[in-house]
């Protein structure tokens, strides 16, 4: 089977619009299962792959999501290029409510995640280049996609990864902010670097949910409003399936 687009869908995001001819798929994998049957399906008739990161009822947390079981799955159903979307909290001015990033940088603050597949007995270790975290083919066709679409993206930024599921204090927003993060979320790694072992093309598209504890631009915000975040999440994750299409064609 070939794919031309898997898509990981974060918080907000646990079925894809407009699928057509669909079926759902359980991969058995070598390191468990994964966070859901996949849905596999076509848009405009390409043909696309998607799985719910945290399962379709919001089920598995940030830090227990089995995140190689996900990647291995769409890999072996075909997937080339995997698209994940990420509900993400806004550090940098330009990254608000509602705004959708393509970042192209990571900071890693998660501990004790699986985080390689060379992490088993008897297996190669594999020291990947990481430099660049995303593909750069498949952030420019992105890119390229929303402004065909009509939909505004922030260009780049750099995603703060924490371990969740909890938020942040707003000291640890502060100092992330001082390391040069711009988006902070919790399900951005070990997704990305999982990717690259397998040589799969890899993008993200962040959609912020919420200002980041102390933010914007250092001031103290009010306390953070579920209600508020699942509201943002609605509005901006409707912007998502346009770009998608606009991606495959």
């Amino acid at each position: 089977m070939s794919l031309d687009l898997a898509i990981i869908g974060g918080t907000g995001l646990y079925n894809f619009p407009g699928l057509e001819k669909m079926e759902k798929r359980t991969v058995e994998t070598p390191y468990g299962p994964a966070s859901d049957a996949i849905t596999l399906g076509e848009l405009g008739g390409k043909r696309v792959a998607f799985l719910a990161r945290h399962a379709s009822g919001h089920s598995i947390p940030p830090h227990r999501i089995n995140y190689r079981a996900n990647v291995w799955a769409l890999h072996s159903l075909g997937a080339t290029r995997v698209l994940g979307v990420n509900a993400v909290g806004g550090i940098r001015a330009d990254m608000g409510p509602r705004a959708i990033a393509v970042p192209d940088q990571i900071i890693d603050y998660t501990h004790g995640r699986l985080t390689s597949f060379c992490d088993a007995d008897g297996v190669k270790v594999e020291h990947i280049d990481f430099t660049e975290p995303y593909s750069a083919g498949l952030r420019s066709a992105v890119l390229a996609a929303a402004q065909r679409a009509g939909i505004a993206v922030v260009d780049g930024g750099c995603y703060g990864a924490t371990q969740g599921p909890r938020l942040e204090t707003r000291a640890e927003i502060a100092r992330m902010r001082r390391d040069g993060c711009d988006l902070v979320g919790m399900t951005g790694m070990p997704e990305a670097a999982l990717a690259r072992e397998l040589k799969l093309g890899y993008a993200c598209l962040a959609v912020v949910a919420n200002w980041a504890a102390g933010c914007p631009q250092g001031n103290a915000a009010p306390e953070i409003s579920l209600p508020e975040i699942f509201a943002h999440l609605e509005a901006a994750t409707a912007k998502i399936p346009p770009i998608v299409s606009a991606l495959l064609s």
